[in-house]
């Protein structure tokens, strides 16, 4: 056996999911973390990073020592300077691009990039076929990774054939197990009141992927043969399974049951049990199955439990199993097949010497995966990597030039948004924060909250803004006019409708929030309903006069081609709108006045902004220029002298010819501003777009003619812009949904920037094909 690490003091940091958080990667990472201690002794400490995925966090064991939340960016570079601070000698990194915030989870990639020590990267997925952003984020983390360590010998041969990753830069040290003794199973089946039964075991957070139902339809031929069998079926439904479907899965598991008249035989543990009840139930087990779906699964820390115990398995044969089972070790069966998991169960249970000689196989085979010894070949792994930095020091990878500095901005607050939002809709106006129902309701605002919550869902991929979508839905589904295919525009709060038909203008800003629900929606029934407004109420843009209109349609129908790319008729439509578009610059437009009309008014950046995207998509080269052009000019005759953004005033706006009116500036210009220099970064790469998007959320923030906030810090509203005597202190509702769609905007694209995301025009087609990832997936969730 290798000798310990000969430190003369280590201090490792890890970063990871950590428990009591409910989450197969937590659970690794402290049987890890408490082994390596162990193994330290006095000779080193080491210390935890929790990465959060609730706003409230965990009470975490003391050994965690920093929260990281997984979405906010600035925590991820504070706990690099905690690292430093620390003087941590190396860092230890559990992945898996569903922990970390970002883009498939480029969050991480930035703490990375700031911290000098030697990395080590536990990978618990490695995809076969990663999505761009996916591939991007594992080409820098192997970089950024002294090594990467694997569970298996396929993921090896993956990071190398795939990946193009150095065969010296990848460790492999098997998924550590529990050091339990070899016992009969009838010593733990009383506490469970299984005393001479047979005992079928399958354990972890359930979830459709798991395949339950295949051995729940094997059971009956197994009860032919053996009357006496019971199949336990341990482990709470997975957290983000349940928060989208509740309890849905295991009930159609439980109704199977009952249908199959398995009641006296099958037994559901919902519950996330601790390490000794858990090995109390695989010790009680005559038998284990993985019945899994595909075969996707690099590394299954269930199964690596259960075959460390000597345990007989069954199991379909996904990549871990393959291995893991090998040599006798288990029976494999095809995928979605009870009646052959019905034949292996029943063989193995007529089979007493076979059976015993399979469990036997598994113990001895598994003796080099103890904790103890896992704990040793990582620490013995943090020594070579160390050692080699002292003789060939790594410099740090370099950053790009950094545009403006995102932990600067306030934390996002939807506290005013709520307090806006009743169950009608969301109220237009407010007197300073106390919302003002004499003006009740419009479409216009509704729209833009749906921009909001569609937004939240792309830059936190929660769900947590369901409740309130569901009420900007509800205001959109009861305002379409099926005759017309309309919208009405005002309510009253006695919920009277004002008007006979909505402007031009308010449709195309509801067709925006839908589209963007249909693109960005994390709840599918939220997304439906959003399709099925948006469809009807499209085509009737085609008649509209007003190009603003059209420009806000031409946003919602971008998104929406997000995600149903293949629709041929909004994208006829689009070409359509998008030429009216640009036919009116060229009709209107010169170098001295590069305008469609011989005044700008109001939500400026919303035209140009449609003619960057359409022509970046359909494609057409000329029209896109046109826009970026266009853009460019407007955030020049907006810039003050020293440099921060002074709107268009609303009192006498900016004549050709004229002077531009400084006042009233309105939020909505800002907003509308960020957001269209963010798709002008996307399109183009260029530094500059994205710092003009951050400088338009700082004028909220301060950094304006009269060097006053409209953003309340207080409320998370936003003031109704800002006047020659300073703010108007009402905080109404498109001030603050302009305030919320600036910061996410921005927020948003630094989130994919960390990826060096490159414009193009693949992006639709991919995401009109949507071909299914093969996704090899970790799996250790008692």
């Amino acid at each position: 056996m290798a000798s310990l690490p000969t430190f003369k003091h280590c201090k490792l940091a890890v970063i990871s999911s950590y428990v009591p958080r409910r989450c197969g990667i937590a659970t690794f990472c402290s049987d890890l973390t408490r082994a390596m201690t162990e193994e330290l002794g006095n000779h080193g400490e080491l210390y935890v990073l929790a990465i959060d995925d609730i706003p409230e966090g965990y009470r975490y064991p003391d050994e965690v020592r920093f929260q990281i939340r997984s979405n906010v960016q600035a925590d991820y570079r504070l706990a690099a300077d905690f690292i430093l601070s620390n003087q941590a000698n190396a860092l230890i990194v559990q992945h898996e691009y569903g922990i970390f915030g970002g883009p498939a989870g480029a969050h991480i990639l930035r703490l990375l990039r700031e911290v000098p020590v030697p990395v080590i990267t536990t990978l618990h997925t490695v995809l076969a076929a990663p999505t761009p952003e996916q591939r991007k984020v594992m080409d820098e983390l192997w970089r950024l990774s002294d090594r990467l360590v694997v569970m298996s010998q396929r993921a090896i041969d993956m990071l190398r054939e795939i990946y193009g990753v150095p065969a010296e830069r990848i460790a492999y040290i098997p998924h550590g197990i529990p050091d339990v003794p070899f016992v009969d199973p009838n010593y733990h089946k009383a506490q469970f009141k299984a005393e001479g039964r047979r005992v079928i075991l399958s354990f972890g957070l359930l979830s459709p992927n798991k395949g339950i139902e295949v051995m729940i339809e094997a059971m009956p031929e197994i009860i032919r043969r053996f009357p006496d069998v019971i199949y336990f079926i341990l482990g709470a439904t997975h957290p983000h399974l349940k928060k989208v479907h509740g309890e849905a899965y295991r009930t159609s598991l439980q109704r199977r049951v009952v249908d199959l008249g398995l009641v006296e035989n099958v037994r559901f543990r919902n519950q996330f049990v601790d390490l000794e009840e858990l090995l109390e139930y695989i010790g009680a087990a005559d038998l284990y199955v993985t019945p899994y779906l595909n075969e996707a699964q690099i590394t299954s820390g269930t199964l690596a439990y259960a075959v460390g115990s000597g345990k007989p398995v069954v199991s379909t044969p996904y990549w871990h199993a393959q291995e893991l089972l090998a040599d006798g070790r288990g029976i494999l069966v095809p995928f979605r097949d009870p009646a052959a998991m019905a034949e292996a169960t029943n063989y193995l249970f007529e089979n007493d010497i076979e059976r015993n000689q399979m469990r036997i196989k598994a113990y001895h085979h598994c003796r080099n995966m103890v904790w103890k010894q896992v704990a040793r070949e990582y620490l013995l792994l943090v020594q070579a990597a160390q050692e080699e930095r002292m003789e060939r020091p790594r410099p740090l990878p370099r950053h790009r030039k950094r545009v403006g500095r995102i932990e600067e901005l306030p934390e996002l607050d939807l506290s005013h948004l709520r307090a806006l939002t009743d169950d009608t809709g969301i109220l237009q106006h407010a007197m300073h924060t106390t919302p003002d129902r004499q003006h009740g309701y419009c479409l216009d605002d509704c729209g833009r909250a749906l921009v909001v919550c569609a937004l939240h869902d792309q830059l936190f991929q929660s769900n947590d803004l369901d409740a309130l979508a569901n009420v900007y839905l509800a205001y959109l589904n009861h305002a379409f006019i099926q005759r017309s295919r309309r919208f009405h525009n005002f309510m009253s709060y006695s919920r009277q409708w004002l008007d006979n038909e909505g402007s031009e203008d308010s449709h195309g800003r509801a067709l925006w929030g839908l589209g963007m629900m249909a693109a960005h929606a994390t709840n599918e029934n939220l997304r439906s309903v959003s399709v099925s407004l948006f469809q009807p109420a499209v085509g009737v843009v085609e008649g509209f006069s007003s190009p603003r209109s059209w420009a806000y349609a031409l946003l919602g129908i971008h998104a929406y081609l997000e995600h149903y790319g293949g629709d041929a008729g909004v994208r006829r439509l689009r070409l359509l709108l998008a030429e009216k578009l640009f036919a009116l610059f060229r009709e209107h437009a010169d170098q001295e006045w590069p305008w469609f009309e011989t005044t700008a008014t109001y939500s400026n950046a919303t035209i140009p902004h449609a003619l960057i995207l359409a022509g970046t998509w359909i494609p057409d080269g000329p029209m896109r220029e046109q826009g970026l052009r266009t853009l460019r000019w407007l955030c020049d005759v907006q810039r003050s002298d020293q440099g921060y953004f002074s709107f268009i005033g609303n009192s006498g706006w900016y004549p050709r010819g004229g002077e531009k009116a400084r006042f009233d500036q309105q939020p909505i210009e800002a907003a509308q501003l960020c957001y269209a220099c963010a798709e002008a970064y996307r399109a183009t790469v260029d530094e500059q777009w994205l710092a003009e998007s951050r400088l338009a959320v700082e004028w909220f923030l301060g950094r304006n003619d009269l060097d006053v906030p409209i953003y309340d810090f207080a409320s998370g509203g936003c003031r109704d812009g800002l006047s020659p005597g300073g703010p108007n202190f009402n905080q109404g509702a498109e001030s603050t949904l302009a305030w919320l769609i600036s910061l996410l905007t921005f927020l948003n694209q630094v989130s994919r920037q960390t990826l060096h995301v490159k414009p193009g025009g693949a992006l639709e087609q991919a995401d009109s094909t949507r071909a299914d990832t093969v996704v090899a997936q970790a799996d250790m969730s008692h």
